[in-house]
């Protein structure tokens, strides 16, 4: 009986492999679902969008984007999780949700790695430092000396707690030797308002939504070299931190379990819609390289951010509540 049952279950096994190609062959028959963890409207929206509409020229099916913003991400980022690993759903995962989050969040209802199969990279950007434009502080080490002359006196704007801009401001703080009052925002949006109107003197926020605007002065950017797209502003290894190099990196996922090959499907899609020179172009606008990661890169990357932000969120003691 043991032999007859193990007989059958290798011909099962045997048979789901030889399925597998002519299942991603025939991938996707009916539209897709790609849950954004955010708002409308910020970069993780836009990135989305993007990349949605290359994929459906891919993939020859629609690509329906869905807000389903909360908790620093996690409430769109559960729901993926839990969905059928069909290749149906999938997630806008990145830093926030998938590095910083588990760091700031008690008793996340995923693990980042474990519970997603990791697809690909859409884009990584980098972030800025920002103030009004008729601040005074002409120059990051302007800011700094300011922040010296007193606790309290700058006060910094970040889309909120637990968010990948507090991290980043805490580490800031740190190296720096300064005490910066952390205002907490729902979004760069209201916080880039408060910055124009005076009522704090900075925020640190992604540069495709702080990066065009006039009414503001980026004092650096979290980049390792100066940025073509803003070539004016000092990189943070330029200005001495080289502790704030980081990207906000936003990429493709879907639950645990997809097989294989149609992740495979996937991926080929989006690395080659992101690649046309059009999209290419886009991505350069703002502030990102086009990429060709495979799954197992945008795997490690993720794997390898998660160990990295905790410990930035231990020694800051940050908690999103």
């Amino acid at each position: 009986m043991t032999d007859l049952v193990t007989r059958r279950a290798a011909l099962a096994l045997t048979g789901a492999a030889l399925a597998a190609p002519a299942l991603a062959q025939s991938f996707p028959t009916r539209p897709l679902r790609f849950v954004v963890p955010f708002p409308p409207g910020g970069t993780a929206d836009v990135l989305a969008r993007l990349a949605a509409r290359e994929m459906e020229a891919g993939l020859g099916q629609p690509v329906v984007v869905e807000n389903r913003a909360g908790a620093g991400g996690a409430i769109g980022s559960e729901q993926v999780a839990r969905s059928a690993p069909d290749g149906y759903s999938l997630l806008l995962s990145n830093i926030a949700s998938q590095a910083i989050g588990p760091a700031v969040t008690r008793n996340l209802p995923y693990d980042p790695v474990r519970d997603f199969t990791h697809i690909g990279l859409i884009a990584a950007v980098p972030s800025a430092l920002a103030v009004s434009s008729t601040s005074p502080y002409q120059t990051l080490a302007d800011l700094l000396a300011a922040a010296r002359q007193g606790a309290g006196r700058i006060r910094f704007g970040s889309n909120g707690n637990g968010t990948s801009s507090q991290a980043k401001l805490e580490i800031l703080k740190a190296a720096a030797g300064v005490d910066i009052t952390h205002v907490p925002y729902r979004g760069s949006a209201p916080a880039t308002a408060d910055v124009i109107g005076g009522q704090v003197e900075g925020l640190i926020a992604a540069v495709p939504d702080i990066g065009r605007n006039d009414r503001l002065r980026l004092l650096m950017i979290t980049t390792q070299t100066r940025a073509a797209r803003w070539p004016e502003v000092p990189s943070a290894a330029e200005a001495g931190f080289p502790m704030l190099v980081a990207s906000n990196w936003f990429g493709l996922s879907g639950p645990a379990g997809i097989p294989p090959a149609i992740a495979d499907r996937i991926n080929a899609a989006l690395v080659a819609g992101l690649n046309r020179p059009e999209m290419a172009d886009r991505l350069r606008d703002l502030g990102a390289e086009p990429n060709s990661m495979t799954r197992a890169e945008y795997t490690a990357l993720v794997a390898s951010e998660v160990p990295r932000w905790a410990a930035v969120v231990s020694s800051a003691n940050i908690r999103a509540d």
